[in-house]
């Protein structure tokens, strides 16, 4: 098994630890498992090839009665458990997110583990080389309005302890199999009341968990996902070149990690940053990394006498630009380089016109994002896609990226909206939303800063971006 990251040894020491009580653990939880596995019986026939990823103590697994059954689980005391119930299935120590198996399954199970992955779209990536056309993968996760309830439970010692997690809602766990190249065939909701209670618990789970509007208040959420074909092999000199835009005012603590830490994409990739009359030597730090790389990466610097906010800079960058994919990276690397592949495979492949990125789903680190800026993003996001008519869970996430003819049709259009942006984004939201183009979203980590403060004025520019709603519903809502 690879070295496993801080992120997954913390996973693997938390059940290792509840794993010598598991059984006083499972008690507090008992009607929740029975339920679960009644769930996930009823989606898979007995004598199916199963593989459940995230198998802990393999309960699940064996109540599903496969004709072979494989059970993959990080900690190894959950392993320990699930061998010594369940001797005729096998079960492996090893990481979910790099799976390591020979042969196909008509089952592949994720029950209850997305919310401990580091990477979700890349581990459902993973399994399509143990999926044939006719497997299924099926997903049941907890319903992320449960979150402070659950949470209760765990510190009252009613329900087993998870530690950290993704609490995310159905519409992103199809997101992520959508980026992972998987067309979900079904997806619902079961369990209202997750304790017994004699005929209470079946007349609401049975009956009252089942009617409109109220099962969407249910406990489990589940999806059952089949592989699409895939795309047809491209040959790397038809892949799309790339341009990668950085808008930088006083960063120059990050310009030669951004220049290192950027990956080639495509046939050929250029950076081009864009410095706002930066203070505090980010334009000699970008002129001397043109030097060093000189050769090796298509570095440009353009450079603003007065600043006049990232919006512009973006702009400026796009139009100097010569890559047939755009890209914006802040300079801040709050989002990392090194996933900024994952954007371009998203676009490449078809997944939508404009990616954006979303910093809202995974856990941030813990001064990544000030709260108020947090509730500030979570009430603009559903503003937005009331407005948009697109699921936009982040309007601000500085990673967004689109074709060229994409980007030249929105320019085109600008009028229509007006030259009312000041932190670009919303150009291009806006602007692709006007023209039908797909907006999807790439969940990405959020990280600490490492050198510079932020731009973003929390008062200043929320009142900004209260106005440029207002816009977008005028012209897209009423006009």
């Amino acid at each position: 098994m690879p070295a496993l990251t801080p992120h997954k040894l913390a996973v693997r020491a938390h059940f290792d630890s509840i794993s010598a009580d598991i059984e006083r653990w499972q008690r507090t939880s008992r009607y929740y498992r029975n339920e679960l596995q009644r769930l996930c019986a009823f989606m898979i026939p007995p004598g199916s090839a199963v593989l459940e990823l995230g198998s802990g103590t393999g309960d699940l697994l064996a109540s599903l009665r496969p004709s072979r059954g494989v059970g993959i689980d990080l900690s190894p005391g959950m392993v320990e458990v699930a061998r010594r119930r369940h001797p005729q299935l096998t079960w492996i120590v090893g990481d979910a997110e790099a799976v390591e198996l020979d042969g196909t399954f008509d089952y592949i199970v994720l029950s209850d583990l997305l919310g401990h992955l580091e990477d979700i779209v890349e581990t459902l990536r993973s399994l399509r080389s143990l999926a044939r056309a006719d497997t299924r993968v099926v997903i049941t996760y907890y319903n992320y309005l449960w979150e402070p309830v659950l949470a209760l439970a765990e510190r009252l010692g009613q329900k087993t302890p998870v530690g950290l997690q993704n609490w995310l809602p159905l519409d992103d766990i199809e997101n992520f199999l959508l980026l992972a190249d998987f067309d979900v065939m079904k997806k619902g909701h079961r369990l209202l009341f997750p304790k017994y209670v004699p005929l209470f618990s079946h007349l609401i789970n049975r009956v009252v968990a089942q009617l409109p509007l109220i099962r969407r208040l249910d406990v489990i959420e589940y999806v059952v996902a089949r592989p699409r074909a895939g795309p047809a092999a491209r040959m790397a000199s038809d892949l799309p070149t790339t341009s990668v835009i950085i808008p930088c005012r006083n960063e120059s603590g990050n310009i030669a990690a951004a220049v290192e830490r950027i990956p080639s994409m495509g046939p050929h990739t250029e950076i081009i940053f864009v410095d706002g009359a930066s203070s505090d030597g980010t334009r000699e730090r970008i002129a001397g990394e043109i030097e060093r790389h000189r050769g090796q990466k298509d570095i440009k610097l353009i450079a603003e006498d007065v600043p006049k906010g990232k919006g512009h800079a973006v702009r400026a960058g796009f139009d100097a630009a010569s890559g047939d994919v755009l890209m914006i990276l802040d300079a801040d690397l709050t989002v990392a380089p090194e996933d900024l592949p994952k954007f371009y495979r998203a676009l490449v492949e078809g997944k939508g016109d404009l990616i954006n990125g979303s910093r809202l789903v995974y856990p941030m680190e813990r001064e990544a994002m000030r709260f108020l800026n947090l509730l500030g993003n979570k009430v603009f996001g559903i503003l937005f896609s009331w407005t948009l008519e697109e699921r936009i869970s982040d309007t601000l996430c500085g990673t967004k990226v689109l074709r060229r003819t994409d980007y030249e049709r929105i320019r085109a259009n600008r009028a229509f909206f007006g030259d009312f942006d000041p932190f670009g984004d919303f150009d291009l939201l806006f602007g692709a939303a006007k023209l039908n183009l797909k907006i999807t979203e790439l969940p990405v980590r959020y990280r600490e800063r490492t050198y510079g403060t932020t731009k973003i004025s929390r008062f200043r520019h929320g009142v900004l971006l209260l106005q440029m709603s207002w816009i977008a519903i005028r012209k897209l809502k009423f006009g």
